[in-house]
């Protein structure tokens, strides 16, 4: 058995139900039904009894129980002791993430910090690169995830997402310009690009709109509000086939059965999210934060 197993048995036990352990530790209820399943077939005993109110413990599930949470806090001092942060309050991380970001790189990051840092807490605070960049700079931030990677020597910073841009089209479009099941980027030039506010991510929106000028795609739909292009906005624009739309893979909402994503020939538009940090923090929670992101991976 492993100090994880264990964590997450009392967890459900604590929550009253797998779903709810399952947000406690940020992982999907599916690993946390196989983690306890695991545990029943090693120990050869049921260890819950589920119910229309919830899980509890069968007789041999509290005597584990009990087990577990003196091996948890012996787990939990030794580390603290040896990283000599016996008598540090737990830590708070405040992290930045930005609009489209990519479904799995969140919940996997939560659940290693979950599992080898339960001390420290995450808390998230969508926004957009600009908006991110400058709560940073007010203190208000302790990592920013932004599209735009600063300048400014007084920050430090890490490449923690690549994203290969494909585009969102009408199939009746896409049927027209597509070869191969890829779009070539020119032919995307008699459309509007449904894009963002400049004032959300000025370097990111420059690269974007040089690349598509370069294509001969001079149309934009106009973002003058400076309020965030929503998934509704964006392909309900793109259904009329007029404009198209650029996402990455397995973007957002499950498409309607009139449009499609589909990538572009030689890859020409890669989307980069950095960690941003202040360069003299010495945080060892913003460090835990940071590894557990899994920059390059």
């Amino acid at each position: 058995m492993e100090i994880r197993e264990l964590r997450a048995f009392v967890a459900v036990l604590e929550e009253g139900g797998l779903s709810a352990a399952a947000r406690r530790l940020h992982v999907s209820q599916s690993a946390i039904s196989q983690t306890v399943q695991s545990l029943e077939r090693q120990l050869g005993t049921a260890l819950l009894v589920r119910d229309h109110a919830g899980s509890r413990a069968t007789p041999q599930g509290e005597l584990l129980a009990r087990e577990a949470r003196l091996l948890i806090e012996q787990h939990d001092r030794a580390v603290s002791l040896v990283t000599g942060q016996g008598r540090r309050a737990p830590g708070l991380v405040r992290l930045g993430v930005p609009l489209e970001f990519p479904s799995d790189v969140l919940p996997r990051t939560l659940a290693r910090l979950a599992l080898e840092r339960p001390e420290l807490k995450v808390v998230l605070r969508h926004d957009s690169s600009a908006a991110q960049l400058a709560a940073l700079a007010a203190g208000d931030l302790d990592i920013a995830l932004t599209r735009d990677l600063p300048g400014d020597p007084a920050y430090d910073a890490v490449l923690v997402v690549h994203e290969t841009m494909g585009a969102i089209l009408a199939r009746s479009v896409a049927a027209e310009v597509e070869t191969g099941g890829k779009v070539p980027l020119h032919r995307l030039a008699r459309l509007e690009w449904v894009g963002f506010s400049r004032s959300e991510t000025p370097a990111w929106h420059d690269q974007v709109s040089a690349i598509l000028r370069g294509h001969g795609v001079t149309a934009v739909v106009d973002r003058s509000d400076s309020r965030p292009v929503t998934p509704e906005v964006k392909l309900a624009a793109v259904a009329a086939g007029t404009a198209f739309g650029l996402a990455a893979p397995g973007w957002g909402p499950p498409l309607p059965d009139e449009l499609g994503w589909y990538p572009l020939v030689d890859d020409p538009i890669i989307r980069r999210t950095w960690a941003v940090w202040h360069a003299d923090s010495t945080s060892r929670h913003i460090a835990a934060v940071l590894a557990a992101l899994e920059p390059g991976a």
